[in-house]
């Protein structure tokens, strides 16, 4: 089977089981790739947002003067959150891409501490979806970075436009 097919068979697979659920896609994303690597875990999430968490490691600081996560770990955090925040709202698994993904460091992390991403996809328009969200250690009102982004699907239209 081609890595075409092979990619279509497990979006077929994936959609197959209804709508999409965070929770189980979240276990599923920790079998393998980046997310496992990070030790990406969920948390929460209601209709239109999402939590994930990333645990503070060692092997994860980027600079071992200061034991500050690095920057990348938060940043594949918060990408990742945004996605699946997209999946969650429009209860789909479909295949989307980066369309613009801002994110601003407000401020260093607490070393030893937990990241927490909670992103929220506000507006489903056409084939577009809006997302923001922040990172924080513990204070969703002190965070340690911030994002906005749109994602665009990339075979068609989401369906009707949601506020």
């Amino acid at each position: 089977m081609s890595e075409d097919n092979a990619d279509e068979a497990a979006l077929r697979r994936f959609n197959s089981i209804g709508p999409f659920d965070p929770a189980l896609f979240a276990q599923r994303m920790n079998m393998g790739g980046h997310g496992n690597f990070l030790g990406m875990r969920y948390r929460d999430h209601g209709d239109t947002w999402i939590e994930l968490a990333l645990d503070w490691r060692a092997d994860l600081v980027g600079d071992s003067d200061t034991c500050v996560i690095a920057s990348g770990a938060i940043i594949s955090l918060l990408d990742n959150t945004t996605s699946l925040a997209v999946w969650t709202r429009t209860r789909q698994f479909r295949p989307q891409v980066t369309l613009d993904l801002r994110i601003d460091t407000i401020r260093d992390a607490v070393p030893g501490k937990t990241i927490i991403a909670r992103a929220e996809c506000y507006r489903v328009r056409r084939a577009m979806a809006f997302v923001r969200g922040v990172a924080h250690d513990g204070d969703p009102a002190d965070p340690v970075a911030s994002v906005v982004g749109i994602f665009m699907l990339i075979d068609g239209q989401w369906g009707e436009e949601t506020p």
